[in-house]
């Protein structure tokens, strides 16, 4: 009886701190990555952005990506995928503001995905 309880307690324990560790690892990842956003949205509207410039931020999302698909469902990933990839199309294009727009949808969602991922009372029941 004693060995069960014990195990249970450690099973749960084990899976509150994978859960607290996931929190904090996908927090961090969007964390840099929206910094890197805000900065290729700043860029753009000084007008000063490039294709070279969206290139060089969606393969850092590559980069995250490939460690993200552990921790998060595909769906989230690819909705950052399409509008990243929208987004360098109208750099290349020159429409800056179709650019931007696609631009502050990706940084919302740096600032919202990784609190659906957190250890909360509202993300248990």
């Amino acid at each position: 009886m004693v060995k069960s309880l014990l195990s249970i307690l450690l099973a749960g324990m084990l899976l509150v701190g994978a859960a607290v560790f996931e929190g904090i690892y996908v927090k961090r990842q969007f964390s840099a990555f929206g910094e890197e956003v805000a900065a290729l949205i700043q860029k753009t509207e000084e007008g000063e952005a490039g294709e070279e410039d969206g290139e060089a931020v969606y393969a850092s999302w590559e980069i995250r990506r490939d460690e993200l698909h552990i921790w998060i469902p595909h769906n989230d990933i690819s909705r950052i995928d399409d509008y990243l990839s929208e987004s360098i199309r109208f750099l290349r294009e020159h429409e800056r503001e179709l650019a931007l727009s696609k631009l502050e949808i990706v940084a919302r969602l740096c600032e919202t995905l990784p609190s659906t991922y957190l250890v909360s009372l509202p993300n248990l029941f």
